[in-house]
């Protein structure tokens, strides 16, 4: 495009090449932007300190200049050169062009920046706002005015504090299961540990007459002496939890000492090389694998005793503890556990001094274990054991001729088993319920009068719940195990009898000792009472009777009420003590019991005495 001969002196001499850079062609167009760079990166040129500053419309400080509307500076070959006046001879609709883009250009960072401003604008109004709320509640802080940096500093770290607290309780207790704790802790009090365990009525309706001595069980064992306590532990009722608990969770004088990576503990008696537990994790299973009654009434004094001569045996008390469990549960729980291998082959079954031969107690299976057996198959074999197994346990079997089935017909030999295991189980000196985890603990501590240290833990979910069987597998499985269905009934009734005899017990001791706490500080009251009125009548006799004509008649009065109530009290505790005279009247002097007398019938001294005595 020729320019006009107007524009030819504006523009100047033209442009000479310079030293170093390549050699103009004929094409000015081809080579124009190599040219604008090479002068841009010449320091000092024009190009350069235009590509330097900053774009147009947004200066250094935020609206410290308007926005002009100038044409874009050009970057051609021509750079360095008057830059209007070719602007103007461009095209209308290039200039149009460029026009628009200089628009865009300044738009977006003029919303970049009122975007910037307008969110520190933001910041700083809910600073303030913020201030004046804590100011309003804080009190102290709205005299102060505006607040300073550190007071901004301190609420924002409050602030920032107390969101962190909601997340991490957001995070650990999700929902509102711990403000419903919270609510339950402040307006309720403390619920009984020992209440309503497996979710039944907390009232209980008792089925059988039980005695006063059937229902107080209360063992005098002395861990020092020669007693002994021997756990019956039967299959899939929870007692090798039990015998830990027994190992590991009692607190004595000398604990059982338990090594890693041993089952057995070692429990002395103290100061003695001897043991006071009879269990799986103490002597191990030294009369056979889970011996029952028969086997360990005949086995264990001969183990424990047994290298002793018979004249230098103590005279032992052997204390029999064992766990229950419902019948349905328990035998789902052993065919699961026989599914995954378990035969208890090493079971000695020792009766009447032998085993059972295999025509008395055949075997269910053929192969090494039962492993994978079904629950149909597992039903319906007629020699298995997990049948009526609690009853079988804790029955005497000499009774019915041991395995020997064709010794009595079938139904006099079920109902002999059944009241031998009744009988068995209410003479034992402690048993417990797998369903009652927190009622048996409590039990074993006032029987034998032994705490554990932490408490026992109710597991609801176990292998046997999470089989799914149909009413009629259920009605089988009772009709199986009738014997253990009608044990487990009268276990369950004796034993919340005995529980709750054990806490009415416990509640009327409490209560009788706090009325003799009441009596007690009601006869020191009594006592202070009128030892201070007459200090204060001998110190001034002639002010109290002028300032109250009616105070004499008042302290006769209140004389001669603790006169009689001291009188009262020295007849009952000289009568108290001429019982026991006579009682030891052999082993005491005539003249010591006189002096006695004479000293007990020394009024107040005697009172004071007797009860601190008391005390």
């Amino acid at each position: 495009m020729a320019l006009p001969a107007c524009a030819a002196p504006a523009l100047g001499p033209p442009l000479q090449p310079e030293q170093g850079a390549p050699a103009r062609t004929t094409c000015p167009r081809r080579h124009s932007r190599v040219e604008a760079e090479l002068a841009a990166s010449r320091p000092g040129s024009v190009a350069a300190s235009v590509r330097a500053s900053p774009p147009r419309g947004v200066s250094h400080g935020f609206n410290c200049r308007p926005l002009q509307d100038e044409p874009l500076k050009a970057s051609s070959s021509l750079a360095g050169a008057v830059r209007a006046p070719l602007f103007a001879l461009l095209p209308r609709g290039r200039r149009r062009r460029m026009h628009d883009l200089r628009r865009r250009w300044d738009l977006g960072s003029l919303c970049r920046a009122l975007l910037t401003r307008g969110l520190a604008a933001l910041g700083h109004s809910l600073k303030h706002v913020l201030g004046a709320i804590f100011s309003k509640i804080f009190g102290p802080l709205a005299s102060v005015g505006n607040m300073d940096e550190k007071s901004n500093k301190l609420l924002l770290a409050l602030v920032m504090l107390f969101l962190f607290a909601v997340i991490v309780l957001q995070y650990v207790c999700p929902g509102t299961e711990c403000q419903l704790l919270r609510l339950q802790a402040f307006s309720s009090p403390v619920p009984d540990p020992y209440r309503s365990e497996d979710e039944s009525s907390a009232r209980f309706v008792p089925r059988y007459n039980f005695s006063r001595g059937d229902l107080l069980r209360k063992v005098d064992f002395d861990i020092k002496g020669d007693d002994l306590i021997v756990f019956l532990h039967i299959q899939k009722t929870g007692g090798t939890t039990f015998g830990r608990h027994l190992v590991r969770n009692i607190q004595l004088e000398q604990p059982c000492e338990c090594r890693v990576g041993q089952k057995k503990c070692t429990c002395h008696r103290p100061g003695k090389r001897e043991t006071w537990l009879f269990s799986r994790f103490s002597t191990g299973w030294s009369c056979g694998l889970h011996a029952d009654w028969t086997e360990l009434t005949s086995c264990v004094p001969a183990v424990v005793d047994g290298k002793r001569d018979a004249r230098l045996r103590p005279t032992r008390n052997f204390h029999y503890i064992t766990i229950l469990r419902d019948p349905v549960s328990r035998y789902l729980s052993e065919w699961r556990h026989v599914q995954r291998g378990a035969t208890w082959k090493a079971s000695l079954h020792v009766c009447d001094g032998r085993p059972p031969t295999s025509e008395e107690l055949p075997s269910c299976y053929t192969g090494d274990d039962w492993s994978g057996c079904p629950l149909k198959e597992f039903m319906d074999c007629p020699y298995n054991l997990a049948n009526n197994r609690q009853v079988r346990m804790l029955s005497d079997l000499t009774l019915v001729g041991c395995y020997n089935l064709s010794v009595m017909p079938e139904k006099q030999r079920n109902k002999v088993l059944l009241e031998s295991a009744k009988s068995n189980l209410k003479h034992m000196a402690f048993f417990g319920l797998t369903e009652f985890q927190r009622k048996t603990q409590y039990l074993f501590e006032k029987t034998f009068n032994m705490n554990f240290i932490s408490p026992f833990t109710q597991y609801n979910t176990t292998r046997a719940s999470s089989v799914e069987i149909n009413e009629e597998i259920q009605k089988r499985i009772e009709g199986l195990n009738f014997l253990d269905m009608e044990l487990y009934s009268y276990a369950k009734d004796l034993f919340l009898q005995r529980y709750q005899f054990m806490r009415q017990k416990e509640h009327q001791e409490a209560r009788r000792k706090r009325q003799e706490q009441r009596k007690f500080l009601k006869g020191r009251f009594l006592q202070t009472h009128f030892q201070s009125h007459s200090q204060g009548q001998s110190q001034n006799p002639s002010q109290n009777l002028s300032q109250n004509p009616n105070l004499n008649a008042i302290q006769n009065l209140t004389q001669n009420l603790m006169h009689n109530l001291i009188q009262n009290l020295t007849q009952s505790s000289s009568q108290n003590l001429s019982q026991k005279e006579t009682r030891d009247s052999q082993r005491q002097k005539p003249g010591q019991g006189r002096n006695e007398s004479s000293h007990a019938s020394n009024g107040t001294h005697d009172y004071i005495g007797s009860v601190e005595k008391w005390r």
